[in-house]
């Protein structure tokens, strides 16, 4: 299980994906979107876990829980 953040860089403009607990992140992205879908997906290929997507100002804007990509019986997003 492992959760990720989706965060904007600050020296370069990238938004980037970002393992919780991780020195390095994942990959940078031009658009939050993409890096967004990335987390998701770096997430569910984990086991599943929590992706907290960050405003381009620093705060929490939202939250996703990722299922793993075998559960099959998977909780379902109320919010989307």
């Amino acid at each position: 299980m492992a959760n990720y953040h989706v965060t904007k860089d600050k020296e370069s403009g990238d938004w980037k994906a970002k393992r919780e607990g991780a020195d390095r992140a994942a990959g940078h992205y031009d658009t939050q979107a993409e890096a967004e879908k990335a987390a998701k997906e770096f997430s569910a290929n984990t086991g599943g876990g929590e992706v907290k997507i960050h405003g381009p100002r620093g705060p929490i804007r939202d939250s996703d829980t990722i299922t793993p990509g075998n559960d099959p019986h998977p909780p379902r997003d109320k919010k989307h």
